[in-house]
């Protein structure tokens, strides 16, 4: 468990630079949608690119036999866990700062328990415990903040990230559910899948329909110089390093436990945000009530890590809800 936390963390580290530069890109007059479609432009090229490197032609091609063979489930993972996540909170971004977005975003927090209990899986209750205590955390953290939110703030900034923070756990679960045995999704149970990398290559080529249909409907202007530079730092930070870390630390999950306090890391992004703004900006240190969130999500994280449910009945379970979700 102490690992998998750590590499969640990490991912977290990395995932915080997205809200950032979508922030910066869209004050400087960047349309949402190539702040979002750019970067799995990117993310694609730099996978295709590493995987010819390191792995070869042969294996690339073995990668996208399999995208094809199961071509209706990568469109739909990828659609919902990448497409819709990411697509609204670029939109966010254009409506309100970056650290509305953030704190918003925690939400998937809560959200990624909904998933996991719509998905068949069953976890002790301290589990909703530890996660509601990172949340409040977080809420603590921007509390200081919150006099500033204005109304259209909250209804084009905050409620499309509510949405995003339901679609990305439900996409990246989906891939679990068909690596693990799900008899209602098809069977992905292929060696390839193992690979984080693979599995972030697969999805991004999946959004790829999604992206394409936003940009016939909309009709975007052309993305400016620094749109296409600082797309291809969120791809490389967020897209391919913690996103990668973030699909590794999960497909480590072996129970609903250790798949609950892996997504709880993400409200960790708060924290490193706002330590990036006071080191790199200068922004000012965060006040008493945001120090006490800090220390509310860190306890949190430590109390998934202090009482893992690593039992073996619910290691049982886990595998008998992975081949009759729901019951």
């Amino acid at each position: 468990m102490p690992m998998l936390i750590a590499m969640g963390l990490l991912a977290g580290l990395f995932f915080s630079a997205t809200f950032i530069l979508n922030r910066v890109m869209s004050l400087a007059g960047g349309h949402w949608l190539w702040s979002a479609c750019l970067r799995y432009a990117y993310m694609i090229a730099f996978l295709v690119g590493l995987t010819l490197l390191f792995r070869g032609g042969r294996s690339l091609a073995r990668l996208l036999r399999l995208f094809v063979a199961h071509l209706g489930f990568w469109i739909t993972a990828g659609s919902i866990g990448f497409g819709g996540f990411y697509a609204l909170i670029c939109f966010s971004a254009d409506h309100a700062p970056g650290w509305v977005v953030a704190a918003t975003w925690q939400l998937t927090i809560i959200a990624s328990l909904v998933v996991l209990v719509g998905f068949g899986r069953r976890f002790p209750k301290r589990i909703w415990c530890f996660s509601a205590l990172v949340f409040v955390g977080v809420v603590l953290v921007n509390i200081q903040r919150g006099d500033r939110i204005q109304l259209g703030e909250l209804l084009l900034g905050a409620l499309p990230v509510v949405v995003a923070a339901f679609c990305y756990p439900i996409g990246n679960q989906l891939v679990w559910e068909a690596r693990n045995g799900n008899r209602r999704l098809p069977d992905i149970t292929h060696p390839l899948v193992d690979d984080a990398f693979n599995k972030v290559l697969l999805l991004s080529l999946g959004s790829v329909p999604f992206w394409l249909l936003l940009l016939v409907v909309l009709h975007p202007p052309p993305p400016s110089k620094g749109q296409l530079i600082n797309t291809a730092l969120v791809a490389l930070s967020s897209g391919i390093i913690a996103t990668s870390l973030f699909l590794l630390a999960r497909s480590k999950a072996r129970h609903p436990s250790q798949l609950a306090a892996v997504d709880a890391t993400q409200s960790s992004e708060v924290i490193f945000a706002m330590a990036g703004e006071w080191l790199l900006l200068g922004a000012p240190l965060p006040t008493p009530i945001a120090g006490v969130g800090i220390l509310l999500v860190f306890t949190g994280l430590l109390l998934f890590i202090r009482h893992p449910d690593t039992g073996d009945t619910d290691q049982a379970k886990l595998t008998a809800d992975a081949t009759t979700p729901g019951q």
